[in-house]
């Protein structure tokens, strides 16, 4: 730092601000003098506003405050929203046959209050929001702008605050025009604009974000005192008639930004500054017109030339000019040939179509285009869709994906995410050109956005459909109208992937031609053009898309290249493109009317989950680490929420993996009877214990391994193998019980109709084809007539206390301590544990109606030969049958408890079960609940009585 100086070190302080000396201030050390007194006043900013009202709104225009070296800068402000708009232009002169306009609109996170979250905490590149608001200010003020002006021109809107209810769009368009008022650039404004919403049939003016929400129309107008410039209409099948009376009123409120600009530009405009316009001379376009006009003239009668093939034919004639332009030495036509021959293509079109009502391909002013469409030509992709307008191709696709896949939005208004996508393409390869691929186009952004706008009236709820879509458009060829080739493409590829849309939108782009009054500059004659080629696009006066359903219009835009057209011109275009959108409806309608029931093995998959909290935390691990190991694994997305897992499959047998190592990971509730993978995690010599269900362990008893004899269980299983069991129960010891045999149908029995529904979880799946039931067969429990308990105990309604899961070495210490005797499930499952208790409940037998008590019997064979029945739980009915008074040869009143295929299980009393097979002329004529005399004949392996009519004589 440099040191002071010693003298000034020394002069006292007030010395150094003596006014004779002028002294202001000392800054390190160094002498400050105040200026002279016409330069020590402030000049205080001079600042001009307007004030008026539109709808119940007061807006303010403010200029003189910010930008004040801006060629022209206003800020406008409604409510807590305020909008800065600046315009400068280039100086030097305009070496182009262009306007080379710039609309930049930013939407920086300050204006919220917020600071961005990316890693430099900085605005990056612009959002397709900001493309968007872009295009709504270029649209209506480029037209404006007087003929052969090709300076540089740069307008850039920023946002200065947001208060989340006011969309800055339209505000940031109408101060754009104020500020173009205000300049020294020509410009033939101003204009106005304004958005019209429609909540329950009334019309609102600049309605909030929480009225949109409601409202079936967005409709954002501009225009001049007596001519339209721009429309962009999102609607929810609004009528013809209806979407004109919006437009007329949009109309009349527009204007109303008008007046207050010009009061505005007279307090503080600037005088337009005379800049040299590019203009063809006379003598050029007479030149011009004499050498090319004719052959133009054949080329444009030919209905026979394709697209390149005619525009092969008039570059040839611009060669032509050219080498007659060459010899003669007309070094100032050379430069303006392109623009001078496009001009005489401009004025044959249109005179032949004034006049004659002819095209350039041959059709009538209301013909459409030769329709080819193609549902579901690529037969792996969720959908997609072929259509063909004429020599326009455009092919569609759909992806569908979770929840969490939704685009997240970052804008000032608006919701934060959106669910529906659609992404517009237009490579260089569908106009038979060059060109490179990448970044963000404003025009893809603005056509792929149109297109979206026209489904999101037909789209199902997220209640009913929650999967996020993405359509994506791939042009094929271009001749004109690919966005609403899109819509079209886009409706059938919806169809075909099986998404329920209400109905089928489709799009169709009207055109103008029009002849001026040399003398009043009016609108003199004019033909209204269906389905316009891209040349007529081109060298026509509008492009007018409607998208809509056979009930009315879902999206509109309107762009123009005359400084406007009269508004009942515009609004006598709707009716063309409502009765060319029925037919075209009614081809794709032939190809495919209703969405298709995707069960193919390429479908997607979707499934919602209910957990607790606790297990989704074991299921993502630490970092999200055991989530993303499953998603690299299996390929699918598995979205959390409070409570919830969502995941989404490409297909089926992707879903049942993800589901499986859900299963695994955190388990689920367990019941008896369902199927579960488990792996051995030890073997001993009575069996081998198993992990499964997100940690549990259960116990597979050697006699549950196979219906044949195991020595050894070693022998059928090892440590780490994975299997698939069934929960049988309980054992004495407070295992679970699993059988590996039970999964497999028993031999030498013949199987009945019953099924078991195995993996039936807790969690509400919202998919149905993403169930995880599985219909397994009868094991040995449930034989013929099976397993008189199995039937009642698969149920997965009631439940039993929590159960006691005891590991192994607790089992071997306990068994090194003492033997425990055999007792009745019944006690052993009521006694206590020391151990830690089960998480989930094992799930046993619903509650009969012929029943007053829970009686479980242990149908199990965890034991070699017959079970004695003492191990059932004991009743309270003293008079019953026991297992103990009954004998070969009792006779018993039994009652119908259960009816088979083969017989009836039969309820003794007392908790006992029995069997009743149907023999030869025996009558089934029996209903549960009636009671039978019996008697018992015999018992079955497992200790279960068999039974048979009783002769009382």
């Amino acid at each position: 730092m440099r040191r002071a100086n010693p003298l000034l070190r020394r002069l006292p302080p007030y010395f150094l601000t003596w006014h004779t000396f002028r002294f202001r201030t000392i800054c390190s050390g160094r002498r400050g003098f105040a200026g002279t007194a016409t330069t020590t006043k402030t000049k205080h900013l001079d600042t001009f506003t307007e004030q008026f009202e539109i709808g119940s709104r007061v807006i303010t225009l403010e200029t003189g405050k910010f930008a004040r070296f801006a060629n022209g800068a206003v800020v406008l402000t409604m409510e807590n929203t305020n909008v800065l708009s600046t315009v400068v232009s280039a100086k030097g002169d305009a070496v182009r046959d262009f306007l080379p306009l710039t609309v930049d609109y930013q939407e920086k996170q300050f204006a919220q209050g917020v600071i961005p979250t990316s890693f430099t905490r900085r605005e990056g590149a612009p959002k397709e929001r900001e493309l968007l608001c872009g295009r709504i200010i270029d649209r209506p003020i480029r037209p404006l702008f007087p003929p052969g002006f090709y300076h540089e021109v740069q307008v850039t809107a920023s946002v200065l605050s947001s208060d989340g209810e006011h969309d800055p769009d339209v505000l940031a368009a109408n101060a754009t025009s104020a500020a173009l008022m205000l300049s020294d650039i020509p410009w033939g404004g101003p204009i106005g604009m304004v958005r019209i919403g429609r909540i329950c049939g009334k019309f609102i003016v600049n309605p909030t974000t929480d009225e949109l929400k409601l409202s079936d129309l967005n409709l954002v107008y501009a225009g001049t005192m007596d001519k339209t410039l721009m429309i962009d209409v999102q609607a929810c099948e609004i009528s013809e008639k209806d979407l004109e009376a919006g437009l007329r009123m949009a109309h009349l409120e527009a204007i109303k930004y008008i007046e207050p600009q010009i009061r505005l530009a007279a307090k503080a405009g600037k005088s337009k500054k005379e800049y040299k316009l590019s203009m063809l001379s006379d003598k050029t376009m007479d030149k011009v017109r004499n050498i090319a006009e004719e052959p133009i003239k054949a080329v444009f009668t030919d209905p026979t030339y394709g697209k390149f093939e005619r525009g092969e034919a008039l570059d040839n004639i611009t060669q032509d000019v050219k080498r007659v332009l060459v010899e003669e030495g007309d070094e100032e036509s050379l430069k303006v040939l392109s623009k001078a021959v496009d001009t005489v293509r401009k004025k044959v079109v249109r005179e032949r179509i004034i006049a004659e009502g002819n095209r350039v391909d041959g059709r009538q002013l209301d013909e459409v285009r030769p329709l080819y469409c193609e549902a579901g030509c690529i037969s792996v992709l969720h959908g997609s869709a072929l259509f063909s307008r004429g020599e326009t191709q455009v092919l569609c696709t759909v992806t569908l994906g979770a929840p969490t896949d939704a685009q997240r939005l970052e804008s000032v208004v608006g919701p934060p995410s959106k669910r529906f996508m659609l992404h517009y393409s237009f490579p260089p390869f569908c106009i038979n050109e060059v060109g490179k691929h990448g970044g963000i186009n404003r025009r893809e952004v603005g056509h792929g956005t149109l297109a979206e706008k026209a489904f999101l009236a037909v789209l199902p709820p997220k209640e009913d459909f929650p999967y996020t879509i993405r359509v994506n458009s791939e042009v094929m060829a271009s001749d004109g109208s690919t966005s609403m080739a899109t819509v079209c493409g886009g409706s059938m590829a919806l169809m075909e992937a099986g998404i329920p849309v209400r109905e089928h939108v489709a799009g169709v782009s009207v055109g103008l031609v029009s002849e001026l009054d040399p003398s009043t500059g009016k609108i003199a004659d004019y033909r209204i053009l269906t389905d316009i080629l891209g040349l007529e696009d081109h060298l026509g006066d509008i492009d007018f898309k409607i998208a809509g359903t056979r009930k009315g219009v879902t999206a509109s835009q309107l762009d123009m290249k005359p400084a406007g057209i009269p508004l009942d011109i515009v609004c006598e275009c709707l009716e063309p493109a409502h009765k060319a959108r029925l037919l075209i409806l009614e081809h794709m309608e032939q190809e495919i009317s209703i969405p298709r029931n995707k069960n193919d093995s390429t479908s997607p998959r979707l499934a919602t989950l209910k957990y607790n909290n606790d297990a989704i935390r074991r299921l993502i691990g630490p970092m999200g680490a055991l989530k993303k190991k499953i998603e690299e694994e299996t390929g699918a997305r598995i979205s959390v929420g409070d409570g919830e897992l969502t995941v989404v499959a490409k297909n089926q047998s992707v879903m049942d993996k993800v589901l499986e190592k859900i299963d695994f990971i955190v388990g689920r509730e367990i019941e008896v009877g369902g199927i579960y993978t488990g792996i051995v995690s030890n073997i001993k010599e009575y069996g081998a214990f198993v992990e499964f269900n997100g940690g549990h362990q259960g116990l597979l008893h050697i006699s549950e391994l196979s219906y044949e004899p195991v020595s050894r269980v070693s022998e059928v299983v090892s440590v780490g193998q994975k299997l698939s069991l069934m929960c049988i129960g309980q054992d004495v010891y407070g295992n679970i019980k699993l059988s590996l045999k039970a999964t497999f149908p028993r031999p030498g029995i013949l199987e009945t109709n019953d099924v078991t529904e195995g993996s039936v979880t807790s969690a509400k799946e919202t998919d149905g084809n993403a169930s995880r039931v599985q219909e397994q067969q009868n094991s040995a429990s449930q034989s013929s007539l099976g397993d008189p308990e199995s039937g009642e105990a698969k149920s997965p309604t009631s439940q039993v206390p929590v159960i006691v899961i005891r590991s192994a070495s607790e089992c071997d210490e306990e068994e090194k301590s003492s033997k425990v005797p055999r007792v009745d499930n019944g006690a052993q499952l009521d006694r206590k544990s020391k151990s830690r208790p089960s998480q989930n409940a094992i799930h046993s037998a619903p509650k009969s109606k012929s029943r007053k008590s829970q009686d479980v019997i242990d149908s199990s064979t965890s034991h070699s030969g017959p079970l004695p029945y003492t191990n059932a739980k004991k009743t309270k009915d003293k008079a019953s049958v026991t297992a103990k008074d009954l004998e070969v040869g009792t006779i018993v009143t039994a009652k119908v408890y259960q009816i088979r295929a083969q017989g009836f299980v039969l309820d003794l009393g007392g908790g006992v079960r029995g069997v009743y097979r149907f023999e030869e002329n025996n009558s089934r004529d029996f209903k549960i609940g009636d009671e039978m005399r019996v008697v018992c004949s015999s018992f079955s392996n497992k200790g279960i009585p068999v039974l048979s009519l009783a002769d009382d004589k």
